[in-house]
């Protein structure tokens, strides 16, 4: 009888490996096909049937994208872009969140609900009243225009919301017979306990920065004030493309974000298990 439950138990965990295997397998495999790709000659890219290796393994591509495209600046102007709308979500979503929370004010939950009614609205019905503001303040093809828009979202002050319900309210009671403020309970004692969620919100906004698309091609014109999102478009031709270095230039903006989940990754698990345990 044991050794039925032996085998039995070795061969779920074997099919187990086997399901997780070939699920991480199609999660890698476009990233294997985008670097082998970036490794081919334009020649190669275009045969049919299809090839999946290269025949004259060719880094070229990855030179070659640095002189095609203001590759530098675009990756720097990402960066701006990425850290500037993150910050400003988990400063001015976390701040909104607690007021919703915790404080109680008159018609608090009448102007929720019409503060959750934006997520409703589609983002492309929003360009246009916003590209009205940027020109109006003199920043467009500017740093600025692109991040200025994305501090700020409904969905983030939602999140970060529902966590601070999840905390004891004794926690501010004990804090404020310390004497401790509003400000100081928020910074000192309510905010290190949703580490977790911050984390899942600057991953999640993170990525939608770094591959946001419409709104940098909308404000930007100038390839100097584009980011590396807008400007790999530009690689597409109207009667050829040059897949190697596209596929080089797309591999190369790939790996910031792929380096943010990793190390953020535990706190983000956590914040879904936390999401999904806690009411």
């Amino acid at each position: 009888m044991p050794d039925t439950r032996t085998r039995r138990g070795r061969a779920g965990s074997l099919a187990t490996h086997a399901v997780l295997s070939l699920g991480a397998l199609v999660m890698v495999f476009p990233f294997l096909w985008q670097l082998l790709t970036a490794l081919k000659t334009l020649a190669e890219t275009s045969r049919v049937p299809p090839t999946f290796l290269p025949d004259d393994w060719n880094p070229a591509s990855f030179e070659k994208v640095f002189t095609a495209l203001p590759f530098r600046e675009m990756l720097t102007n990402s960066l701006l872009n990425t850290v500037g709308r993150t910050l400003g979500q988990l400063v001015f979503c976390s701040l909104a969140a607690y007021a919703f929370a915790r404080m109680r004010f008159r018609g608090r939950n009448v102007l929720f609900a019409l503060f959750l009614s934006v997520l409703m609205v589609p983002s492309s019905l929003l360009v246009l009243p916003q590209y009205d503001i940027i020109q109006a303040l003199g920043l467009l093809n500017s740093a600025p225009a692109l991040f200025l828009p994305g501090m700020f979202s409904a969905f983030g002050t939602f999140m970060l919301r529902q966590f601070f319900l999840t905390l004891p309210k004794e926690l501010e009671e004990a804090a404020r017979i310390d004497g401790a403020g509003s400000f100081r309970i928020f910074w000192s004692i309510m905010l290190p306990l949703i580490r977790p969620a911050l984390a899942a919100l600057a991953v999640i906004t993170a990525m939608w920065s770094w591959n946001d698309l419409l709104w940098p091609l909308v404000v930007n014109t100038d390839p100097a004030t584009m980011p590396i999102s807008a400007g790999l478009t530009s690689l597409k031709g109207q009667f050829e493309t040059n897949y190697p270095i596209m596929m080089a230039g797309s591999l190369i903006a790939s790996l910031p974000m792929l380096l943010v989940y990793v190390f953020l990754q535990r706190h983000f698990v956590q914040s879904v298990a936390l999401s999904g345990s806690k009411s």
